[in-house]
């Protein structure tokens, strides 16, 4: 059985981007109200009294878009000074990072995910919907700051759309071959965005690697980090390619995780909502910690049950929430 030891906490669902596949044109989205966000003192109590005692030794922080989280400097600080924090991590889409990534440093962040769909301004315009002045630059302001300050190796997730970014995979997977940077291919899936799925569908990890070996070469990698991601490496270069197969290949068997929504819902899996747990409405109304831990130890003995091994019907059916509003 594989060890659950990695949680990942969103801390916010609200985005200061609008990707075409975390929440579609025209998706109507209720924000989690600023009093039912978990605050951080109800965060750190979840943290210290219920998922450390049972063995979560692993933490991502997302969002939305973290950055956005008010004094999440501090927050990053607190977790980070827990001894038994083995790894604090964070995935952003970069835009306000170029400011703060030597304080979240500092702070004891270890390392960092940003998103980078796209090395063209127009096409990540497009992506990410945004329809005046170009957030490129600083983006890219952001990742160079991020990887200046000392996050090494830096990791940038790509999520593949066909007919959109599908032609700078070849350009992206390049970045790896002076740098020790790690690009992260994600297969596009159906999560809140039926109607840009239909239209689109996705192109597999397998097709990727085959692009890219026709170009370079492609050797397996002896590097392995606590996600999902199968990891190559074209051959002499500094940093490596992992490939997210959510779609074309099945690794609920060796998931490692689960997710605490921005407003204290515990997901067992990604694509399942099927026995989640309000961790935060326990808490406020009294519910003893001891009694949030045995809950908490139940939903992770039932975890091989509840994960979703049909990921190609994606959420339809399931749930409507975006991928900003789970905390992906």
């Amino acid at each position: 059985m594989n060890i659950v030891d990695y949680l990942r906490i969103s801390l916010i669902d609200r985005c200061n981007f609008r990707c075409q596949y975390c929440m579609p044109e025209g998706t109507e989205i209720d924000y989690i109200l600023k009093q039912n966000l978990l605050t951080n003192n109800e965060l750190l109590t979840l943290l210290k009294e219920v998922f450390i005692p049972v063995g979560f030794i692993r933490f991502r922080l997302t969002g939305g878009e973290p950055l956005l989280r008010p004094g999440l400097v501090d927050l990053v600080g607190a977790i980070a000074s827990f001894p038994e924090t083995k790894d604090l991590s964070m995935t952003t889409n970069g835009f306000l990072l170029a400011d703060m990534a030597k304080d979240l440093y500092q702070a004891g962040l270890s390392r960092i995910n940003i998103s980078l769909d796209s090395l063209d301004s127009d096409t990540f315009n497009l992506i990410i919907g945004n329809r005046g002045r170009s957030r490129w630059q600083l983006v890219w302001n952001g990742i160079q700051a991020a990887y200046e300050v000392g996050f090494d190796p830096l990791k940038l997730n790509v999520v593949v759309i066909p007919g959109v970014n599908d032609d700078e995979v070849l350009d992206l997977a390049a970045l790896t071959i002076d740098r020790n940077w790690h690009i992260r291919f994600i297969e596009f899936m159906p999560i809140g965005n039926d109607k840009l799925f239909d239209d689109r569908g996705w192109i597999s990890s397998e097709e990727l690697r085959q692009r890219i070996g026709k170009k370079w070469g492609l050797t397996e990698s002896f590097v392995r980090g606590n996600g999902p991601a199968d990891v190559f490496q074209i051959p002499g270069a500094l940093g490596t390619l992992g490939f997210i197969s959510q779609m074309s290949e099945c690794f609920c068997d060796r998931c490692n995780r689960m997710r605490l929504s921005a407003d204290g819902w515990l997901r067992p899996c990604l694509l399942n909502e099927m026995g989640q747990i309000d961790l935060k409405n326990a808490l406020r109304n009294g519910v003893s910690v001891e009694e949030l831990r045995q809950q908490v130890e139940y939903l992770l003995g039932i975890k091989p049950e509840i994960n979703f091994k049909q990921r190609e019907s994606g959420t339809t059916g399931i749930y409507s929430r975006t991928m900003s509003q789970i905390g992906g």
